[in-house]
């Protein structure tokens, strides 16, 4: 935008806006604010939705694979049952060595296998940053809405403007762009942790099954690193995604902290 109000100073676009000068900057600069806004506000609002209805789907998923494997961090009840029918009949035949020798209280004795407990964490792991980025999208819109109702404020046509370039400053400033883009890298990441976990978990229950979902969850983990690349390696590539937008801005930020450093020295 500093650009934009570089051009506007010598632009003879706003010749019939005003008499004064000051005037015809300012009115043309809100002109052209209220459009960047306009497809600023569109775009990211339109992200944040879509962020929210996809977590929303994703958790319920994700919800249902952890409530089905619940039941294997916890003893079977059945198995406590045959342990005393066991007893019971070792009694009824007199054999009270074999009946003292076999344990009732398997609950006690029972813990779930290290593969199930990693799983299950892969699995919360997923569902946690699914909530979270539904969370950080619900912050997105909220600061979004208190950007488009506060960015003017009120007064003169000219304190309007520079109220809402400061505005726009801080957004740039605070990285806004980096940290609304992460809410979807979020999900994206929890949806590669879901399909580690429910592929580990279909290993240990039928193998063949598992390569399908291993094979499909590789697959995209390496398109979606393909597109990243290109995306970085050519600004124009149209695949872009919010990871390769934050990785361009660390880049440019570390180029210009390498640029700085070295004219100093």
């Amino acid at each position: 935008m500093r650009q934009v109000l570089d051009v506007l100073q010598d632009s003879t676009v706003a010749s019939k806006i005003g008499k004064d000068k000051r005037s015809r900057f300012w009115g043309v600069y809100k002109r052209v604010a209220e459009e960047h806004d306009s497809e600023f506000l569109e775009r990211y609002t339109g992200d944040m939705d879509i962020v929210l209805v996809f977590s929303g789907l994703f958790s319920a998923v994700s919800t249902s694979f952890i409530v089905a494997m619940e039941a294997s961090l916890s003893p079977d009840p059945s198995d406590t049952t045959n342990a005393l029918l066991k007893q019971l009949v070792y009694i009824g035949l007199g054999n009270l060595a074999a009946a003292g020798s076999t344990p009732a209280d398997l609950v006690s004795m029972w813990s779930p296998t290290a593969p199930t407990l990693w799983i299950q964490t892969i699995a919360y792991a997923s569902l946690s940053m699914s909530l979270l980025a539904a969370f950080g999208a619900v912050l997105g819109k909220q600061w979004l809405g208190y950007y488009k109702s506060n960015r003017y404020g009120r007064g003169s046509q000219e304190e309007r403007g520079k109220r809402r370039q400061e505005k726009f400053d801080g957004l740039v400033t605070w990285y806004f762009d980096a940290v609304v883009q992460s809410f979807p890298v979020l999900l994206q990441f929890s949806l590669l942790l879901f399909g580690i976990a429910l592929g580990a978990n279909m290993w240990y229950e039928q193998p063949s099954i598992a390569w399908v979902i291993i094979a499909t969850t590789v697959f995209g983990f390496l398109f979606y690193s393909l597109t990243v690349m290109a995306c970085l390696i050519s600004p124009a590539c149209p695949f872009q995604t919010p990871i390769s937008t934050i990785l361009r801005i660390l880049r440019m930020d570390s180029e210009i902290i390498l640029l700085n450093s070295g004219g100093r020295s």
